[in-house]
Parts: C-alpha cells; structure tokens; sequence
C-alpha cells in the first residue's frame, strides 16, 4: 500500500472539518478553480486571489472576512506532477452541487470528501465524473450507510473496483476499523486511477489561494 492519497484516511488530516479534495489530470489548477467558481456551485461565483497561505491563514481569512469560517469558501490549489489539486475550506459542506460541469469538454474530476464534522454521521465519499458524465462513486466505509450498495456508475469500471475490494477482504461486514476500510478503499482508488496528492505541501506548506464570493 502506498500513502499516495491513503493519508486522507488519517482524522482531520487537512482540516477541523474534514475534508474536501478536487483532482484532474486534464486541467491547469488555475482553469480548475475557475470551473469550479463558475459552475459547481448554485450560483457562480468570483475567485478573489488570497496570495499563498497556508490551511489555518485561510481558515483565519475567512473568519476575518465573513465572521466566521463556515460562512464563506476558500479554496487552495496547485499542481503534482500530472495532477492538479484544489482543497476546499470553510463552508463547503453541501455546497458543491454540479461538479459533472466541471468536467466538461473531454476532462476527468475527481472528488475525495469527508465531513467529520457532521454528527449524523456521514461517510467519506468518492466521485468520479469525466466530460459532464457521472462514471463512478461509492461510499469509502463500505458500511451500508447512506445508502450504500456497492460502485454506482459505469458498470465495467464499477464492476473492477468491485473486485479488488473484494481482493482486500472489502466489504467487512461489522468492520470496526472505519479508518482501515477507509484507507484500504483510497489505496484502491489510487491503483486504479493513479491518484496522488502532495501530503507536505497541502498540510504544511503554502499553496496559491483564492476566496470565493457570489458574483453580481
């Protein structure tokens, strides 16, 4: 097992929240945000630069300039090796509504997300849309919850996933390591998509940085 994406699976491994990870391959990072501004959300929305801060100076910027974090978004972002990556702050809970638009034009979008702060409990998601088509998710704890019942989607890609779960033992039935299963699911994910993010440079280190506001 790799830690290419697999220390997602760690609590609160980007943030208080959770978190919440966009991934593509076709798009500049800079052409990502501004997709993501555009058409993800309700209504479109302006990308208003920050400079280069790191997770907990944007988590501060959004309480400056909202009054509190959860009241408004910022994303940060940058470029991997093939990989262009954009993580999400604040008030992205519920809010990301139309990301197959995001893929539009041939590109692939993936999204790794996991509220840990919703008491409900919810359970980490995967997505996968490629040129504004749905191709796969699935519920990463594999635990029947919210309505879990296997790999939705494209039924041969589904279908692959399926099995090398089942090759790791996955579903456990009353599995009581969730952060096993999860991080056994996203090293799965990792194989078949070739998923990587730059653990350092995300939790550590700075990254470009914009605010999103609703646009007039």
């Amino acid at each position: 097992m790799t830690d290419a994406i697999t220390w997602l699976a760690e609590p609160q491994c980007i943030d208080f929240s959770g978190h919440s990870v966009l991934m593509s391959r076709e798009l500049a990072a800079e052409e990502l945000v501004s997709r993501i501004a555009e058409s993800a959300f309700r209504t479109r929305r302006t990308a208003c630069p920050a400079g280069e801060l790191t997770g907990q100076q944007v988590n501060e910027t959004l309480e400056e300039d909202f009054g509190d974090v959860r009241e408004g978004i910022a994303l940060r972002f940058g470029r991997d090796g093939d990989w262009s990556f954009v993580v999400c702050y604040g008030g992205w809970p519920g809010a990301l509504e139309n990301l197959s638009a995001v893929s539009r034009g041939g590109a692939r979008l993936f999204h790794l997300e996991y509220e840990e702060e919703n008491g409900k409990p919810v359970p980490p998601q995967f997505a996968y849309y490629r040129d504004e088509t749905f191709g796969c998710g699935f519920n990463l704890h594999l635990d029947h919850s919210w309505g879990y019942d296997g790999v939705d989607g494209d039924p041969e890609l589904s279908r692959r996933i399926e099995a090398m779960l089942a090759a790791v033992g996955l579903p456990e039935e009353d599995a009581d390591d969730l952060e096993a299963v999860h991080r056994s699911s996203l090293d799965v994910l990792g194989q078949v998509f070739g998923l990587s993010l730059p653990r350092h440079r995300i939790v550590e280190g700075t990254l470009d940085s914009v605010v999103l506001e609703e646009a007039d």
